[in-house]
C-alpha cells in the first residue's frame, strides 16, 4: 500500500511540474491542459520503458518544454505531439551517446539543430543531425563539453549548406538582367 501511495505522489508532483510550465509558455501561445500533460507523461513512461531507462525526480519533460517553447516551428496545434516526439528522441539519443552527454548539452544541441538545420523537421533531427552527432560522441568526440552543445553540428554536417551571401548575389544578378 505505501508503495502505491508513493508512486501516486510522484506522479502528482510530475504533473504539477509539467503544468507549471504553462506560466512560461503561455506568452508564446502554448498552453497544456491537464489532459495534455497526462498524455505527455504517459508517453514519457512508454518511452522510458522502450529505451530501458529509469528517471527520477521531475524528469526531462519540463526541461524540453522550456528549451523549445519559443520555437518558430511549434504552435498550439502541434505542441503536444512535438513534445512527445522530442522526449522519445531525447531518450533514444541519451542511449545512443552512452550517457556521455549531459541532459542540457543534448537539449541545447537538439534545439539548435531543430531551429537552424531541420527547420522543425523531427525526422531530419533524429535520422541525420543526431545520428551524426551520436556517432561522433561514441567515437570519442568531446568538444561539445566546452560549448554546452551549441555550435557543434557544422563539424559533422555532410550536407553542403546554402551560402546566404552567394544566394543574394545570384538573386541580384537575376533581378538586374
Amino acid at each position: 500500500m505505501s508503495k502505491d501511495w508513493m508512486i501516486l505522489l510522484q506522479q502528482q508532483n510530475q504533473l504539477a511540474k509539467v503544468m507549471e510550465t504553462n506560466q512560461a509558455t503561455e506568452k508564446f501561445g502554448l498552453v497544456l491542459s491537464e489532459e495534455d500533460a497526462r498524455l505527455i507523461l504517459g508517453e514519457r513512461k512508454e518511452a522510458l520503458r522502450e529505451q530501458r531507462r529509469v528517471e527520477f525526480g521531475e524528469g526531462i519533460v519540463p526541461k524540453i518544454i522550456y528549451e523549445f517553447c519559443d520555437s518558430d516551428f511549434i504552435d498550439q496545434n502541434n505542441y503536444v505531439d512535438i513534445i512527445v516526439r522530442l522526449q522519445e528522441i531525447f531518450y533514444l539519443f541519451k542511449n545512443e551517446m552512452m550517457d556521455e552527454i549531459t541532459d542540457d548539452e543534448l537539449l541545447h544541441f537538439m534545439r539548435e539543430q531543430f531551429e537552424e538545420i531541420c527547420f522543425g523537421d523531427l525526422d531530419y533531427l533524429e535520422s541525420t543531425c543526431l545520428a551524426n552527432f551520436a556517432q561522433a560522441v561514441r567515437a570519442g568526440y568531446g568538444g561539445y563539453k566546452s560549448s554546452q552543445g551549441y555550435g557543434e553540428y557544422a563539424r559533422f554536417d555532410e550536407v553542403k549548406r546554402w551560402d546566404y551571401e552567394l544566394y543574394l548575389e545570384a538573386l541580384r544578378d537575376l533581378c538586374w538582367r
